[in-house]
């Protein structure tokens, strides 16, 4: 199930987008930051650190949002919620459209990694550059969950981005139904393997995470082969 404006309260609207955030995301917060306590000098950098991950992800979902009205299609609500954000997109029903809203979001977080890099550099180079440890541990870990929310986006599990291209790329050669039951149906497997993988490492929060996303893919499986 996808978070939805129900149990969520009215942020911002920008560009004629509305953010909604979840009450969950506020609780989420509160237990991360108590855990992460002694990683910084101070609560204030955890706390910036939190807030940046949250505007990154909010950057990733305008990315899928402003891409599927540049194609002509309707996308007017943003929803954060603890596992990142959801873009209430509606494209064109045509893969280019389709795929163009897709890869928008993760082309964010690609833009942001020079942007990260050269605003460290031309910080060093100006000699402007903060003395505090606390100011260049936060500026690492930021760039790190870029990269990581990158790379996970961009695996091959249907409904992550990755799978979302992958079922978009095949609807050129195979139409939409195929492409959907193909896509969610690797993304299954893909889903099992993140499960084992969460097992192995005793990561409870990405096993809460790789069941949302397997139970997003079964829902999928299940009305592509309806459909057929």
């Amino acid at each position: 199930m996808l978070p939805t404006q129900n149990g969520s309260f009215r942020l911002f609207r920008f560009l004629g987008i509305t953010v909604w955030l979840h009450w969950s995301w506020l609780l989420v917060a509160i237990f991360v930051l108590q855990s992460r306590q002694n990683y910084y000098s101070s609560l204030a950098w955890n706390v910036a650190e939190y807030l940046t991950l949250f505007a990154i992800v909010l950057m990733h979902e305008f990315g899928h949002s402003l891409a599927c009205r540049q194609v002509g299609g309707q996308a007017d609500q943003i929803v954060m919620w603890p596992m990142g954000g959801v873009a209430y997109v509606s494209p064109p029903f045509r893969p280019g459209a389709q795929l163009w809203s897709i890869a928008a979001g993760p082309l964010v977080n690609v833009a942001l990694i020079p942007i990260f890099y050269f605003s460290a550099r031309l910080l060093i180079l100006s000699g402007v550059a903060p003395t505090s440890p606390d100011f260049w541990d936060w500026f690492s870990t930021v760039q790190w969950i870029n990269i990581i929310l990158l790379c996970f986006n961009l695996l091959p599990v249907y409904p992550l981005d990755g799978g979302q291209i992958v079922r978009s790329l095949l609807w050129f050669g195979v139409g939409p139904r195929k492409s959907l039951l193909w896509a969610s149906g690797f993304g299954l497997v893909g889903a099992a393997a993140l499960g084992f993988w969460a097992f192995l490492q005793g990561s409870w929060w990405l096993g809460i995470l790789v069941l949302f996303i397997a139970s997003n893919g079964w829902r999928a499986f299940q009305a592509a082969r309806r459909a057929g």
